[in-house]
């Protein structure tokens, strides 16, 4: 952060009056079941995305880019206009956001830096909405709970964006604790319990390079299918308002009620769910390999049901099974692109990292990025 602070001061010749950090995320096990209201496993990571600013007289805000350099203008006149193509839409529709909830936008200029991979399935927006809102928030002095952010951040996909994203990415940046997997339940929006990865063990992330682009892939389509099955469903289990209120077994009794496209949908987050409960009972015994056959488990899920994989992503979860080291994969995040996550022995990872990089681009010709992840706290203010 200081190396931020120091780069601000010396472009805009004055010190930040604020400082926050908020970090990216990893969907561990839960799959698109967020905004079906389900259950999730997820951590922050140790890679951030920083906001530093400064307030300024007048509308105009000014951002620097310090990862490359960039220079964005806005103004909060034309606060409700379009968005622009450049990462200033997310502080933009933050702004927005939080001015629905009552918040008074201010002109600044700011700095901001990343760690975070873009669009590689790691929430690099999500940590920059939640950095902006904790900076602008903190310095106005404006009370708003966690939870609140996180849908305001949730708000800026939705309705500045148009993705029907859940609360997933931005509950996790919030929420995270160090060392520990979280499990969320997204109905109630809150955080049910932390499970400790067993000691010696670690996720290997490897991304696949080819960009997950949410607004370009057939995410919204996926969430209509899980909400036609859900309304289908209802007629037949009364008091059923979700897929997350569906048991597999009841699921598969109705299979004639749903198209098959719908039934595969369902399938795939009803199974996740289940998946998600299975992985809390078996961490907290410190079953680890059992943990990984149920990664292994969510990959296949996603080819055969929900269809959000890629060649590029199964490639790699192919090279991960005839590893030994590895106890399980899978795609991680909405899909269509993004990363991989890897469970291995710590002392195995970067050996292993190096394996399936190598092999990856043996297979694709693609450079992968590779790197061990750390189990990050959440937001916060510096």
């Amino acid at each position: 952060m200081q190396q931020l602070i120091d780069k601000f001061t010396g472009f805009f010749k004055v010190s930040p009056a604020v400082a926050a950090q908020a970090p990216g995320r990893l969907e561990v096990l839960g799959n698109h079941t967020d905004y079906n209201e389900g259950f999730v496993l997820s951590c922050a990571v140790g890679q951030t995305t920083k906001f530093v600013l400064a307030p300024v007289e007048g509308t105009l805000c000014t951002v620097k880019d310090f990862r490359d350099g960039a220079l964005m203008k806005f103004d909060l006149a034309a606060l409700d206009q379009q968005p622009p193509r450049n990462g200033s839409k997310y502080i933009i529709g933050m702004l927005r956001e939080l001015r629905k909830r009552g918040f008074t936008p201010f002109a600044f200029n700011a700095g901001l830096e990343s760690s975070v991979p873009l669009s590689a399935g790691m929430s690099s927006s999500a940590a920059l909405e939640v950095a902006v809102g904790l900076a602008v928030t903190a310095h106005s002095k404006f009370a708003i709970d966690k939870a609140e952010l996180a849908r305001a951040g949730q708000g800026v996909e939705n309705n500045f964006l148009g993705l029907k994203t859940g609360l997933l990415d931005q509950f996790s940046s919030i929420f995270g604790k160090e060392d520990s997997i979280i499990m969320s339940d997204f109905r109630s929006a809150e955080v049910i319990g932390t499970l400790s990865l067993p000691a010696g063990y670690s996720f290997v992330v490897v991304n696949s390079m080819k960009k997950h682009t949410l607004v370009d892939s057939d995410y919204n389509i996926r969430r209509q299918d899980c909400e036609n099955a859900a309304a289908i469903l209802s007629g037949v289990y009364p008091g059923s308002r979700t897929l997350r209120d569906i048991t597999p077994e009841q699921l598969e009794n109705a299979k004639d009620k749903l198209s098959d496209r719908e039934f595969r949908r369902a399938a795939h987050v009803v199974g996740e769910c289940d998946r998600v409960k299975q992985a809390a009972k078996l961490l907290d015994s410190g079953d680890v390999e059992g943990f990984g056959k149920l990664l292994f488990a969510s990959h296949d899920s996603s080819i055969s049901n929900f269809e959000n994989s890629t060649k590029e992503l199964d490639i790699i979860v192919g090279i991960a099974r005839k590893d030994p080291a590895c106890l399980g994969a899978r795609l991680s995040g909405g899909g269509f692109g993004g990363i991989t996550i890897h469970l291995v022995k710590s002392a195995d990872a970067a050996e292993y990292a190096q394996r399936v990089k190598a092999e990856y681009f043996k297979a694709a010709g693609i450079e992968a990025e590779v790197f061990i992840c750390s189990l990050g706290a959440g937001a916060r203010l510096n």
